[in-house]
């Protein structure tokens, strides 16, 4: 082993340290995807998909290079690693691989104008003595337009750093928006436990952690156990949410929809809401 001096690139990474923290972004990869793309003199787009785009199969639109669809796909998705304001347009545009059109790959483009216009973004990890939990939660209720299934977003902050996030296609088809959401609120809590106990490493305990929900039923169903008889074809195992509220573990709290960070997961937002 030898000693290569501070830590600038890794795998297409770039680390920035300062006093403040350290700053992990990918403007190097970016412009080189660019570059590759010939979207490097393109005009900058603000949004990566305008709010009102509904990708579907169209079957009327022309085909496509299937190949270079799927390259450009995965060079994106390498790079939702620190993006997650991609992540949402990238995976729509990722489950069009098999039979690309025109229209999903004018989508991808747009995608590629916004990273032109953004490309110094990146996550930030500050210095700090501050170790509590936040969790954010949400779910777009039957949001996939073909097989009716909701997507789910969370995110997890540790102090004022963001250390995890995801959105994924819920496995099974929810029956109402309060399922959509307390099934989500489940995962978040899953993952939050997760990281509480590798806290407990390092001798750091928290009591009550706050996950904010902005569905009011997920949180009076959480702490209301009468409310349960109405929940029946919620599967049981997500009920463990109730378990732990009561324990005092974690508290579901209300947060408006406009304070909803998790919304960046799981559809396209107006312009302002990237600001």
């Amino acid at each position: 082993m030898s000693m290569m001096g501070e830590l600038k690139f890794f795998l297409g990474l770039q680390i920035v340290q300062s006093d403040e923290g350290i700053q992990i972004q990918q403007t190097k990869y970016t412009k080189e995807l660019l570059k590759k793309y010939k979207m490097d003199d393109a005009k900058p787009m603000k949004t990566p998909m305008h709010p009102s785009t509904t990708l579907g199969l169209d079957e009327d639109s022309p085909n496509v290079d299937s190949t270079m669809y799927r390259e450009m796909v995965g060079s994106l998705l390498y790079l939702t690693i620190f993006r997650p304001d991609i992540m949402f347009s990238i995976c729509i545009c990722a489950r069009f691989q098999v039979k690309p059109k025109e229209v999903h790959l004018q989508a991808i483009k747009r995608i590629l104008r916004y990273l032109k216009g953004t490309a110094n973004l990146g996550i930030n990890f500050y210095k700090s003595q501050n170790f509590a939990l936040l969790g954010y939660c949400d779910a777009d209720y039957a949001g996939d337009k073909w097989e009716r299934k909701s997507t789910s977003g969370r995110c997890h902050f540790l102090g004022r750093c963001l250390v995890s996030w995801i959105r994924k296609r819920q496995s099974t088809i929810a029956l109402s928006t309060c399922e959509a959401e307390y099934v989500t609120a489940g995962h978040c809590l899953t993952q939050l436990l997760w990281i509480k106990h590798q806290l407990k490493d390092y001798n750091i305990y928290e009591s009550s952690i706050p996950v904010l929900c902005d569905n009011t039923t997920t949180i009076n169903i959480s702490k209301n156990p009468i409310l349960h008889s109405r929940t029946k074809h919620i599967e049981i195992k997500h009920h463990f949410i109730r378990d732990y509220v009561q324990k005092g573990t974690f508290s579901l709290v209300y947060v408006k929809i406009e304070e909803q960070l998790v919304d960046i997961f799981t559809k396209p937002l107006q312009e302002d809401r990237y600001i």
